[in-house]
């Protein structure tokens, strides 16, 4: 929705990651050359940069990558590369993030464990290195509780700009209201408020069938005798742009469904866990969040 306002501009990369240094490794046994084939993230500051470089001078320039909040060292890397930049979190309630973000990291391949509960219930034999995916070179991106810890998140953000420079969002308040809240946003950035807003419906909810995709995956990269003969004729007949272009289209087809109904006594047990975050995060940002999440119905 940002990207539509013509005082802002955000590159056709929605996450180029690049801040986030200590998360960007290879992952699911694919290297980052082939990532970069399939979204070409930036690998240097000077690429990063050439990322705006359609920006017109009057524009705001900005880029939208949610691991930046659990990065441990992106903050004060974005803060040495521009000290007056605004940043823009947005924080939804803690069970319903880590059951949308589970969704999410099975879409990517991060995870494979497909029933929520196992996957969460894994993650302190993931901490010793059990039970992870195979292939997985970063672990700490399956341990989901370190996801819902705002207050330390926003306290690094808080440690390199001034309060100012850092608004804090409800998800509860964009869902109810996306034009009031995109507004506030507008206004954050100092650019025009009172132009039309096109709103749009964001990240539809899927599930990923992994068995699927890493079938589709074996003949994308020419796996076995099958694979590597379709791979060879694929090659042959089409440009590489649009190879990745069919393969993205033709996976996202292939594996997406809807997801399981949501499991209720474990999104209650999820939300007594995470109760002392909240009540911290209500103290640290002074709103009361546990009674908007309704989490004082829990005693």
């Amino acid at each position: 929705m940002l990207r539509g306002h013509p005082q802002i501009f955000m590159p056709d990369i929605k996450e180029p990651r690049f801040f986030a240094s200590d998360l960007l490794t290879p992952e699911d046994g694919r290297t980052l050359a082939e990532l970069r084939e399939l979204t070409p993230l930036p690998a240097t500051l000077d690429e990063y940069l050439s990322l705006f470089d359609a920006a017109k001078p009057d524009q705001r320039a900005g880029e939208a990558t949610p691991l930046y909040l659990l990065s441990s060292v992106a903050a004060s890397a974005i803060a040495e590369v521009q000290p007056d930049a605004r940043i823009i979190a947005i924080l939804r309630e803690p069970a319903s993030y880590l059951r949308s973000l589970h969704l999410q990291l099975l879409q990517d391949r991060t995870e494979r464990v497909t029933d929520f509960r196992k996957a969460i219930n894994l993650e302190p034999d993931r901490r010793q290195g059990k039970k992870l995916p195979r292939d997985c070179q970063r672990p700490q991106r399956l341990m989901y509780s370190e996801r819902v810890r705002y207050v330390e998140q926003l306290s690094r953000y808080h440690a390199v700009f001034a309060p100012e420079q850092v608004l804090v969002l409800i998800y509860d308040d964009f869902r109810r209201d996306n034009e009031a809240t995109v507004r506030s946003v507008l206004r954050f950035l100092e650019v025009d408020d009172g132009l039309p807003i096109g709103i749009q419906e964001a990240n539809p909810t899927v599930l990923r069938r992994p068995q699927v995709e890493d079938m589709l995956r074996a003949v994308s990269k020419g796996r076995g005798p099958v694979g590597r003969t379709v791979k060879t004729a694929i090659k042959a007949l089409t440009p590489q742009q649009l190879r990745n272009d069919a393969f993205r289209a033709a996976r996202r087809k292939a594996v997406a469904g809807k997801p399981p109904p949501v499991d209720e006594r474990f999104m209650i047990e999820l939300r007594r866990r995470f109760k002392p975050e909240v009540e911290a995060l209500s103290e640290y940002l002074n709103r009361d969040l546990v009674a908007l999440w309704d989490y004082d119905a829990l005693d």
